[in-house]
């Protein structure tokens, strides 16, 4: 599994932004999906976990009701559409992917990751 970011950019206040994450690797597998961030003197931490099989889609609570995440159509996959942006979403944005992580929310638990795609909120 190999994992590329695309979308990240420089956005005001009160902005959107469309992260994707795609597997360029082709795997047959299906893995489930997350985007974390990592906010400058910050450690690693979550943002959404896309949903596999019956799961459904999780959310950290300072993004809840303004970020969404999706699998897209390909194998895996995943968009995060991020709206109503404020300066503290200002961060590297990780896609990362595991067959089974235990806890959807600790990035200890997911195997794959992207090389990340810079989001700044400029106020």
């Amino acid at each position: 599994l190999h994992l590329v970011e695309s979308g990240g950019g420089l956005v005001q206040v009160g902005g959107s932004l469309t992260l994707s994450c795609a597997d360029s690797g082709g795997t047959s597998r299906t893995y489930a999906m997350a985007w974390f961030r990592q906010r400058a003197g910050k450690e690693r931490e979550f943002v959404a976990s896309a949903p596999w099989s019956y799961r459904s889609e999780r959310y950290a609570d300072s993004v809840k009701g303004r970020f969404m995440i999706s699998r897209g159509n390909a194998k895996n996959t995943a968009i995060l559409q991020m709206n109503s942006l404020k300066p503290e979403d200002t961060a590297i944005y990780y896609c990362t992917a595991d067959e089974r992580p235990h806890e959807y929310y600790s990035a200890r638990w997911y195997n794959y990751w992207g090389q990340g795609t810079q989001v700044t909120v400029s106020s």
